[in-house]
């Protein structure tokens, strides 16, 4: 039987619109991204991000003909077997958006929708910080904060297909509504990229995003510093709450609050250790930037391969 053919990979995030070829080991033959402008709604982003595909396959140097699929990564709430977006919350107005289908016509391909997160977790179960581990967590943080969890070494998806949103476990019962659900003290109140952008804004911080406020903790500034290490301790928090739920092996962060790096990861692993029942090892996804593109394809190879196109293409 020859190798599964390369996939082309599409995520949609609130920030950014990502494209890329990715192989059956996870190798990535191309890699490109753009601002989402998620706000001029999806019947302007949806072919920008088509566009972005067609140049990802044209950067790849491979042939169409070569691409045999298509998967997508998306922010649930979804319908991963219809194809249906059903109201990403950050994906404001995109409600009841037939993706599956626009990207069939788009590409004349089969396509595979998944959570994003969810499709994270495959691509670091499958070639990842996650290989070979039989239960694992991965906790993306983006513009919001999405989960995938790998019991016994599968996906747990959950009774509709919406399982493991681990940015909705509640930190602080009483604390700061939550954008993407409207629950207060979510885990994503606080270390979403969003969340922290906004908390340096109430504070009078001169800093306009997550990676701003991790750069100037880590040069010592006090305010950045105080708000850093809230970030950290919301973050810990919710993590070991996650860890006793599910006793993993481990936890894989990913997404683009990550880029901080050691000022994050190093005291959040020490307060899992500290803190957990089990405790589980906290790593960096390895994937970077790339880390949504690598799990939506990982989702079509998951879903039996090439040979055997899931029920949504």
């Amino acid at each position: 039987m020859s190798a599964p053919s390369p996939v082309l990979a599409l995520d949609i995030g609130g920030t950014k619109l990502a494209a890329g070829v990715v192989d059956a080991d996870g190798g990535v033959h191309s890699f490109l991204a753009e601002p989402s402008r998620a706000h001029e709604g999806p019947d302007a982003a949806l072919p920008r991000l088509f566009d972005l595909g067609r140049r990802a396959v044209a950067e790849s140097r491979l042939e169409w003909s070569a691409i045999e699929a298509v998967g997508i990564g998306c922010g649930g709430p979804l319908d991963a077997e219809r194809g249906v977006l059903i109201a990403p919350p950050h994906l404001l107005g995109w409600r009841d958006v037939p993706v599956v289908e626009l990207a069939r016509n788009a590409f004349e391909r089969p396509v595979t929708l998944e959570n994003d997160a969810t499709a994270g977790a495959a691509g670091e179960h499958r070639w990842g910080a996650g290989a070979g581990v039989r239960h694992m967590v991965y906790l993306t943080l983006s513009t919001g904060v999405g989960g995938g969890v790998v019991i016994d070494g599968g996906l747990y998806r959950g009774s509709s297909g919406n399982g493991g949103e681990l940015g909705h476990v509640t930190v602080d019962w009483r604390g700061r509504e939550c954008r993407g659900c409207g629950r207060r003290g979510c885990l994503e109140a606080y270390v979403s990229g969003t969340s922290i952008a906004e908390r340096a804004a109430e504070a009078g911080l001169p800093f306009a995003t997550a990676e701003e406020v991790a750069d100037a903790a880590r040069a010592g500034d006090l305010g950045a510093s105080a708000l850093w290490s809230e970030t950290v301790e919301a973050l810990a928090c919710g993590l070991i709450s996650i860890v006793n739920l599910f006793e993993p092996e481990l936890v894989v962060l990913g997404g683009g609050v990550t880029r901080s790096g050691e000022v994050l990861i190093e005291p959040v692993r020490e307060a899992v250790a500290a803190g957990a029942m089990r405790p589980a090892d906290v790593v960096l996804s390895p994937f970077g930037e790339r880390v949504g593109v690598v799990g939506a394809a990982a989702i079509v190879y998951d879903r039996a391969g090439l040979e055997d196109v899931p029920a949504n293409g």
